[in-house]
């Protein structure tokens, strides 16, 4: 497995300086919630440093390695290749840089969407690169104290600003995010999950 030197060095090569900031962001924030809430802090890190590391890849580099992967692509995923970045990211963290474990690359997998059913990784990978200290949107700051708090509410209000805003800008939404914020709205009324 590549250490963590070596894989700031690929961000550095593959990521526009911006990017590679918020990589930096998302990893210190991705430490500092899994101190929070008792996650792998190892873990934590090291997908929160990787989850962007295919960001800048054309749609056909993406669609390209989905295919020679396996990688579902979906009717959503196929007309916006970009929801997949992330996991094409996984795919450079396993088959690039030596990272096998199956929590991380699923961590990484997965911030773009979300899910239903998130672990405790995921979620924190999914709302630290949400909520990092470079991010700046209206409501953000009550975002990040939320987060402090309680995951599964910080998580449910990133899904319905997501939406709102892919809503907003006239595009597909994802069934990933759908179904994890419907599963979180489950959990939290206590009804039957429908999710399961």
């Amino acid at each position: 497995m590549w250490d963590e030197g070596q894989i700031i060095e690929y961000l550095k090569e593959n990521l526009k300086e911006s990017r590679y900031e918020h990589s930096l962001s998302v990893r210190d924030t991705a430490v500092k919630m899994a101190k929070i809430y008792g996650a792998d802090i190892d873990k934590a890190r090291t997908a929160g440093l990787v989850h962007d590391c295919a960001k800048y890849m054309s749609n056909e580099e993406i669609l390209d390695i989905a295919s020679k992967n396996n990688i579902n692509v979906d009717e959503v995923a196929k007309a916006n290749p970009q929801l997949l970045h992330g996991s094409i990211a996984s795919v450079i963290a396993r088959n690039d840089m030596g990272i096998y474990d199956e929590e991380i690359l699923d961590a990484i997998k997965y911030h773009t969407t979300g899910k239903k059913n998130m672990n405790l990784l995921e979620k924190i990978i999914y709302i630290s690169d949400y909520i990092e200290p470079l991010r700046d949107f209206p409501g953000v700051e009550d975002l990040r104290k939320k987060a402090l708090v309680n995951l599964d509410d910080a998580l449910l209000d990133a899904f319905n600003n997501t939406i709102e805003v892919v809503i907003s800008r006239n595009q597909l939404l994802h069934m990933n995010t759908i179904e994890g914020r419907n599963y979180l709205i489950c959990k939290k009324m206590n009804i039957k999950n429908i999710y399961r």
